[in-house]
């Protein structure tokens, strides 16, 4: 299901800010890749990450995604917990996803970037979102995109500027 790797879709709340003010400090672009099923491009993706050196998972770094499709926060949110599920690391996040997922359009651009292992805030067109708090949510949920178990070993290498 294409639904399942589409996540990263959150309510705007305040003032725009810029990417560089967002990202991790020192954090420059790695890779970027587009997401593709059954021939149709559902996202762009571009990873970024200290110095845009080798994705490490000790370090904080970035996940953009520009979705090219609509899609409902029903979709996003039940797509997360699957892909989540499939790879070994279900979450009890359910709720948090359900505050910050909203329908995404064309076009629109969701930034996830960590603080530490346990912290990841998402910013929906340059605008805080919300923040998911859980133990070692980095990993868990950056693995649906950054894994070898992800859905599109394609996508995930090129994304990781392999």
């Amino acid at each position: 299901m294409p639904s399942l790797l589409i996540c990263l879709c959150l309510a705007p709340v305040g003032a725009a800010a810029s990417q560089a003010s967002i990202l991790p400090q020192g954090a420059k672009r790695r890779g970027e890749a587009a997401f593709r099923f059954l021939g149709f491009q559902i996202y762009k993706a571009r990873l970024f990450t200290q110095a845009g050196e080798l994705q490490d998972w000790s370090q904080d770094f970035g996940l953009e995604l520009t979705y090219q499709h609509q899609l409902s926060q029903s979709d996003l949110v039940e797509a997360t917990m699957r892909e989540m599920t499939r790879m070994g690391n279900a979450l009890p996040i359910r709720d948090q996803l359900q505050k910050c997922y909203q329908p995404v359009g064309v076009g629109d651009t969701y930034l996830a970037v960590s603080d530490g292992p346990d912290h990841l805030t998402f910013w929906r067109n340059g605008v805080k979102a919300c923040t998911l708090t859980q133990k070692d949510i980095k990993t868990h949920f950056m693995s649906i995109f950054l894994s070898d178990n992800s859905r599109s070993a394609s996508f995930t290498r090129t994304l990781l500027g392999q």
